[in-house]
């Protein structure tokens, strides 16, 4: 970490849809690396995609989260409500050269994709081959991407040793999108450094978006966190549990064993069931302690 100062954590759900399964597990690996640590734990709604994102979803996750009794130390912050932050991020990254505009439509990309780099993979994300980091030339841009240099390469606590090369791997990524609204990657990254986040623990299927998140905040000259990406949670049929794919709301009739249920997965031992709310999460801290660390 090259940040300083007490533990900050936090959990950071996109009120898409009720928490599940899945996201209880992210939620209580923040929560108890923040309490391990001492530190703070803070929640924040990543609301940034408004379309997609039903009104009244992000107070019902506050109000799972607290039935659960994971508490933020902290008012939880909505993304909807920070778009000038992410508009001088964005202008601060225009000027040093570091992000351009870009004219190309969906269908444009793919075209230029086939004829550069093959046919286009069945699944993921169209690695953008630069068609206007020169300039849109007359066109007026309608996205505008960071300009990707090199491998970056980071330690996570869980998987080790990780690296990624950008310019092969991921292309110019987008930092605001056509339609307006901004991109996960930036909103993130200034959300973080703003609040004074020192780890980040969260699903292993975000681990793919760390390096575009580490390139930002070396760009931007912010901190980069700690990294710790948990096991993934997969459904009946082996896909990643997600809302998605259908996962069904979190059923809080038994909190206690939803908890129990999310320490399991987490490889913890399952705290003994006859334990109230409070004695089940100080079991699963002391736990994730003796696993993960305690203390700076």
């Amino acid at each position: 970490m090259t940040g300083s100062g007490r533990y900050r954590g936090r959990f950071a759900p996109s009120p898409t849809g009720p928490l599940h399964d899945g996201s209880l597990v992210a939620a209580l690996a923040s929560w108890l690396d923040a309490r391990a640590h001492g530190g703070q734990w803070l929640v924040r709604i990543e609301d940034v995609d408004g379309p997609r994102c039903p009104p009244g979803t992000g107070e019902f996750i506050l109000s799972q989260l607290a039935t659960l009794g994971l508490h933020p130390d902290e008012t939880p912050v909505w993304q909807s409500q920070r778009g000038d932050r992410y508009q001088g991020a964005l202008d601060s990254l225009i000027a040093a050269g570091h992000a351009y505009g870009c004219a190309c439509t969906r269908a444009e990309i793919a075209a230029a994709y086939e004829r550069s780099l093959g046919p286009r993979p069945k699944h993921g994300e169209l690695v953008y081959p630069g068609t206007c980091r020169a300039g849109t030339g007359a066109r007026t841009p309608r996205a505008w991407r960071y300009r990707v240099q090199g491998c970056i390469a980071w330690q996570d606590r869980r998987l080790g040793a990780q690296s990624q090369d950008l310019d092969a791997d991921v292309g110019d990524f987008v930092l605001k999108r056509a339609d307006g609204l901004w991109a996960y990657q930036l909103a993130v990254v200034v959300d973080d450094a703003e609040q004074g986040i020192t780890d980040v623990v969260r699903g292993e299927d975000l681990a793919d978006n760390t390096p575009r998140q580490i390139a930002l905040q070396r760009a931007l000259g912010v901190a980069t966190p700690r990294y710790l990406h948990t096991p993934l949670v997969l459904a009946a049929d082996g896909h990643k549990l997600s809302k998605q794919n259908g996962a069904a709301a979190l059923d809080l009739a038994d909190p206690l064993a939803r908890l129990r249920e999310a320490a399991v997965r987490l490889g913890l031992p399952a705290p003994a069931a006859h334990l109230g709310l409070a004695h089940t999460l100080a079991a699963a801290q002391q736990a994730w302690a003796a696993r993960y660390g305690q203390g700076r």
